[in-house]
């Protein structure tokens, strides 16, 4: 019983932390807020007792991609200058499209027959990596060009001038050359 209390109220902070996520007119808060979600469901991923998967969504997701958003932010110093406005005309078909969305998951979960695996029965580390650069490489290799991508973006964006542009040199009467 207290078991599914506990997951009920991570699911509860959970949704509350990602409406913040899209309400938050601050970017930099945004971006806090993205993490606490982040952190909720390494915790969730804990109580459903998958140590692993937490521990993957602390590293990469929490760590890396909260890092790589607050490095764009800060580094293009626009955060304090961005602001989110929500036009109340949108939030409707916004709604709607999250409503449709969440049905089309839940069904698919409902409808997916999930393979027996006993519980107790620990997944080696090899087998791990082994899926990771056979099955999944391809997504692997995905996530690293968007990461690298995103920190190219974050480097174009906070540059404080082209490369062609050559500084203004100031000559004297006479001596231009």
């Amino acid at each position: 019983m207290s078991g599914s209390l506990l997951f009920f109220v991570l699911t509860a902070l959970l949704v509350l932390s990602a409406i913040k996520v899209v309400s938050t007119r601050d970017l930099v808060h945004a971006v806090l807020w993205l993490g606490i979600v982040l952190v909720l469901t390494a915790i969730m991923f804990l109580t459903l007792g998958a140590p692993f998967l937490a521990g993957i969504q602390l590293l990469l997701y929490t760590g890396g991609v909260i890092t790589l958003m607050l490095f764009g932010v800060m580094l293009t110093r626009r955060h304090r200058e961005i602001g989110v406005e929500i036009e109340s005309s949108r939030r409707l078909p916004a709604a709607l499209g999250a409503l449709g969305l969440f049905a089309a998951m839940a069904y698919a979960i409902a409808r997916t027959e999930l393979p027996a695996w006993p519980s107790s029965a620990p997944v080696p580390a090899i087998e791990i990596g082994r899926a990771f650069l056979t099955n999944h490489l391809i997504a692997f290799e995905v996530l690293s060009m968007l990461l690298l991508g995103a920190m190219i973006g974050a480097i174009v964006l906070g540059r404080q001038r082209d490369f062609g542009d050559e500084p203004e040199t100031i000559y004297r009467k006479g001596s231009r050359p």
